[in-house]
């Protein structure tokens, strides 16, 4: 069985939560890594995914150790359109829009 790992980076703008893990995720760059297997038999490459984990990287007593988590693609995807949803609404509100005060 040929099995090809793809490696990519999400970027989530506000604190977000994953189902299944306690707690929330600070804003930032989380790589992703996708697992495949080649199906065999076809006339045609193709490939399905097997897993999908979120690369964690520890906080406080953690610091320095990473995690990964395994998602779903469905459950990433949510929780990036979440965020975008939240960084939208936080960006047409007026606190967002009002210019910030000199302090001389």
């Amino acid at each position: 069985m040929t099995m090809r790992s793809t490696r990519s980076t999400v970027t989530f703008s506000n604190r977000f939560t994953l189902p299944g893990y306690p707690g929330d995720l600070p804003p930032g760059d989380y790589e992703v890594l996708v697992e495949e297997e080649l199906l065999q038999g076809l006339g045609f490459e193709a490939y399905r995914r097997t897993a999908t984990y979120l690369t964690v990287h520890g906080r406080g007593d953690q610091a320095g150790r990473s995690e990964l988590r395994a998602i779903s693609d469905g459950d990433l995807n949510k929780a990036l359109r979440r965020d975008a949803t939240t960084s939208a609404t936080n960006n047409h509100s007026e606190a967002a829009l009002s210019p910030q005060e000199d302090l001389k």
